[in-house]
């Protein structure tokens, strides 16, 4: 029971935390330009992760929204359909660098992950939700080849906070954008394929994934796939293959200070 407090307590300490942020942002760059304000909610199959550890395996449903400009505040929650929290990832954004060829941007984020295990206590076995806790930040360079093509390296650290934690996650990927492939004067698709490097404590491993979106123009509904492979590794946890289908509603909006 103390626990389940814990992670209620939990709950409610970041969700405070995430107001006065997005409070902040709004009024910091107002005065100058219209606030971005948008995002996408996904319902899926499967909730995958790249880091296999934070995989949920089962059908999810996933909500993100971002407010500002080249300086964002970028909130991710993520559920299983059965209602239980899977991941509440609190993301900060900066866009360093920005020209018609070149991005740069940093991104740091606090995470809280959520895990339902089983307790047995004077004979009676019960589930709870046990939270942890991590630190993430990442470096992600952009070049535009073309208007629709754009390739990537990427780079991720993961703290635990943990005692009982995977203290050092590493994650250097090279990925690539194809965007707006035409099919017709109405639909259209894209197409990112990545191999990354993954690497926890003294474990690694070597994957390709793909994510492949298809969408019709002046429409917020589309469907994407993802698909994950492992190429060799040595990291106990997730499963070689992975792969999902999902629906994502996008919405996006400018707004002015009055």
């Amino acid at each position: 029971m103390i626990k389940v407090i814990q992670c209620r307590l939990s709950f409610l300490f970041y969700l405070l935390l995430a107001i006065p942020v997005t409070t902040f942002s709004q009024k910091t760059d107002s005065t100058k330009s219209p606030i971005n304000f948008g995002g996408f909610v996904t319902v899926t199959n499967k909730g995958i992760s790249s880091i296999p550890n934070l995989t949920l395996g089962k059908p999810a449903a996933i909500v993100f929204m971002s407010v500002g400009n080249s300086f964002r505040f970028e909130p991710e929650f993520r559920f299983g359909l059965d209602g239980k929290p899977w991941m509440f990832i609190f993301w900060w954004r900066y866009d360093m660098l920005r020209t018609d060829k070149f991005l740069f941007k940093v991104r740091a984020n606090p995470t809280v992950v959520f895990k339902t295990i089983p307790v047995t206590n004077n004979n009676v076995t019960d589930n709870i939700i046990r939270t942890s806790r991590t630190l993430t930040g990442d470096l992600t360079a952009s070049y535009f080849a073309t208007k629709n093509i754009s390739i990537m390296p990427y780079y991720m650290y993961v703290y635990g906070v943990e005692k009982d934690a995977i203290k050092n996650t590493h994650y250097l990927a090279l990925k690539t954008a194809f965007s707006n492939i035409k099919l017709t004067e109405q639909f259209y698709m894209g197409f990112n394929p990545s191999v990354y490097f993954l690497r926890m404590d003294k474990n690694h491993g070597f994957y390709v994934n793909a994510g492949l979106s298809l969408a019709k123009r002046n429409f917020p509904l589309s469907v994407s796939t993802l698909v994950n492979k492992t190429i060799h590794t040595g990291i106990p946890v997730g499963e070689d293959f992975l792969w999902n289908v999902s629906l994502v509603y996008t919405f996006n909006n400018k707004y002015m200070k009055q």
